[in-house]
């Protein structure tokens, strides 16, 4: 099988419906789509089996953080390549034809992200600048900025030009809502690392696949759109722990390299379990 798309939803019935109409008329031949439903209390469910049989659904009772939904997907999954697809985007006819062309000319590459345009037709800048400032910041002052030499984001000269939009170019990180993967390269370095609960299971997953020495590009040739705008998450506790303890974890896993550390008693948080059998 040559590709799997993978879709985590929660309550986006309307734009999943679009998202999937849009997918199936730019489909490889012999490809998969998955659903992961994450205790939606709309009728995502009821639609995605009405209107979209040939797709395959995971349901969840309770929400699942991103990292494991998309596990237990990729572990379902068939295709040479996993693209994981926000449920509010829609991909143009050339999309994964283009896309399939570039990885089979470049085996460096692990993962590629592409050019997302709003619903009026304008860049979305996180297309190839997916880091939050706080992270920003953080990296900074700890030096973990060095881990990512390909991001101008760090580099206290650079500004901002319209024309990086168009060119392809390497990054550091891949954009969650548009993730093109080689399944071999998840094979190699395992699946997302379900200790980031809701944010840089992104960050993490892009660093590495630099580790084993692949190449994550954000590709400019064809484009998607966002039909929606992300959400601005609420501002409470879990949010923050999430948020800011996703930090902590990033940096106790390479600053102080513990991902090797067995505490007894304590499973899930010193050690990463994310790997894909062969």
């Amino acid at each position: 099988m040559q590709l799997s798309t993978i879709i985590i939803n929660h309550n986006q019935c309307r734009p999943l419906r679009h998202a999937l109409g849009a997918l199936k008329r730019a489909a490889l031949p012999d490809s998969e789509v998955i659903v992961v439903d994450n205790a939606s209390e709309d009728i995502s469910v009821r639609m995605v089996k009405a209107e979209f049989p040939q797709a395959k659904v995971i349901e969840h009772s309770r929400k699942q953080g991103f990292a494991n939904a998309a596990n237990e997907a990729i572990k379902a999954s068939k295709g040479e390549f996993v693209l994981l697809l926000d449920a509010a985007i829609l991909v143009s006819e050339e999309t994964l034809d283009r896309l399939k062309e570039f990885l089979q000319a470049h085996p460096e590459v692990g993962g590629v992200s592409v050019r997302m345009l709003d619903a009026e037709g304008n860049f979305v800048e996180g297309s190839n600048k997916n880091m939050p400032p706080e992270w920003i910041s953080f990296f900074r002052l700890t030096g973990l900025s060095r881990l990512f030499s390909k991001s101008r984001l760090f580099s206290k000269h650079y500004e901002a030009g319209w024309i990086e939009g168009f060119e392809n170019t390497e990054t550091d990180v891949l954009n969650s809502c548009f993730m093109l993967l080689r399944r071999s390269v998840l094979q190699e370095i395992g699946m997302f690392d379900g200790r980031f609960k809701g944010y840089g299971y992104d960050i993490d997953l892009s660093y590495r696949i630099r580790l084993a020495g692949f190449k994550n590009y954000y590709f400019a040739k064809t484009f998607v759109i966002q039909q929606v705008s992300q959400p601005a998450s609420k501002v409470n506790w879990q949010h923050m722990k999430n948020f800011y303890g996703a930090m902590l974890t990033f940096a106790v896993k390479y600053l102080f390299r513990l991902p090797e550390l067995r505490v007894k008693n304590m499973p899930g948080w010193s050690s990463p379990a994310y790997e894909l059998k062969q």
